[in-house]
């Protein structure tokens, strides 16, 4: 053989060893782009364990396994881009799991009390959600208790169920949802249940108790934030949009609002000249050609969650035809504005004692308000005079 023809075959073997080396490491990539759940389940030889994404349309079985004596199990899926939950079930006893990436969790549990006793390691938030489970089993056997009480008439027992559900509310809410609202345990608390009778009763449910809304609005801006892409976060997105105008809807009736939309207030800008979550100096006059609306806003208060999702809905709809938003946050400590501040597409800038806004907010009822301002840099609608918003950002457009 001559030197070429060896020289050929070497380049050959090679390029071999090259390919084989890179299908090899292809392969442990994607191998170690997976999650795991092992464990160990006794006293259930010969039961079926079925592990079960909790998806969005309902539980769906991605894989499962006959136990043996020891009761051992491993499973391995590819790891999600965003928090998705699971759950291990023998018949009707379940463990309830989330699963944010690539982490390796451990069950320990024995049958058939699985559900309210069993031992969970590797993810602080399968250990939330094992507290949260317990709550809620706590909670099912509270309102099961007021049912069979004899003692107590149709309307006494509506109201007992009701009253340890504003309690069981008000402690998840604060000690969990408000806590962490990225984290998968908030984004599981909202969508726990309870049976009454023959009946479901979703604990946070903006259609039956308004003030629910500003709680999905929470888990939701912190979703858009981290998980943009994410069908669970535009899930919640979409409750919370719709549970703001029902509650707007429901508010104006109540309240008896009357606004005649022909009315029509133009007077000339008042320029607000702030420097923005970025350091960069803003002004309102420099937004002339854009319909804007101008925004004053209190970080940190009840309806803050709630009016950002709120203000998102109208940028994402109406931005590519124009519309800016011009936030100006009153009396909000520097540092935690940024923070609120830092994933929000729109201008945001801080009045730290209002000064620069007083023009504006001493007409206005209180905060928040807004103000519309044409393509002319006019202001045309005042903290008085606006009615559907949406609407009327449309018509300026």
């Amino acid at each position: 053989m001559n030197a070429t023809n060896m020289n050929k075959n070497n380049l050959k073997s090679n390029a071999c060893a090259l390919a084989i080396v890179l299908a090899g490491l292809l392969v442990s990539a994607c191998q170690s782009r997976q999650f795991h759940i092992s464990g160990t389940i006794t006293n259930a030889a010969d039961s079926i364990l079925y592990l079960e994404n909790m998806a969005l349309d309902g539980a769906q079985t991605v894989d499962s396994v006959k136990l043996d004596g020891e009761g051992t199990f491993s499973f391995a899926q590819d790891a999600p881009n965003a928090p998705e939950f699971y759950r291990l079930r023998i018949a009707d006893q379940i463990i309830n799991l989330s699963i944010d990436s690539t982490e390796t969790v451990t069950v320990s549990a024995r049958y058939p009390q699985m559900t309210t006793q069993y031992d969970v390691k590797g993810s602080d938030n399968c250990k939330k959600i094992q507290e949260l489970s317990y709550l809620q089993y706590q909670l099912q056997a509270a309102v099961m208790s007021i049912v069979d009480n004899p003692s107590l008439g149709v309307k006494a027992t509506e109201d007992s169920i009701m009253s340890v559900v504003r309690s069981y509310k008000q402690k998840v809410t604060y000690d969990y949802i408000y806590r962490e609202p990225m984290k998968a345990y908030a984004y599981f608390a909202l969508f726990q249940y309870i049976t009454v009778g023959n009946s479901y009763l979703m604990l946070f449910n903006p259609q039956q108790f308004p003030e629910d809304v500003k709680i999905f609005a929470a888990v939701a801006t912190n979703w858009d934030a981290n998980y943009p892409e994410s069908l669970r976060g535009q899930n919640l997105h979409n409750i919370a949009i719709e549970g703001m105008r029902d509650k707007r809807i429901i508010d104006h009736r109540n309240n008896g609002l009357v606004i005649d939309a022909d009315k029509v207030s133009e007077i000339n800008i008042i320029d607000i000249a702030l420097n923005d979550n970025h350091g960069n100096a803003r002004s309102l006059t420099e937004l002339k050609g854009q319909v804007v609306l101008l925004d004053f806003h209190q970080f940190g208060t009840d309806y803050s969650a709630e009016r950002i999702m709120m203000l998102r809905e109208l940028y994402n709809k109406y931005h590519s035809r124009g519309l800016q938003i011009f936030q100006v946050a009153i009396g909000t400590e520097e540092h935690y504005w940024k923070t609120q501040t830092a994933a929000l597409p729109w201008i945001c800038v801080r009045d730290a004692d209002g000064k620069a806004s007083n023009a504006y907010l001493a007409p206005a009822p209180r905060i928040p308000c807004d103000y519309l301002i044409n393509r002319e840099n006019i202001v045309v609608r005042g903290a008085n005079e606006i009615g559907d918003l949406d609407k009327e950002i449309a018509q300026l457009l």
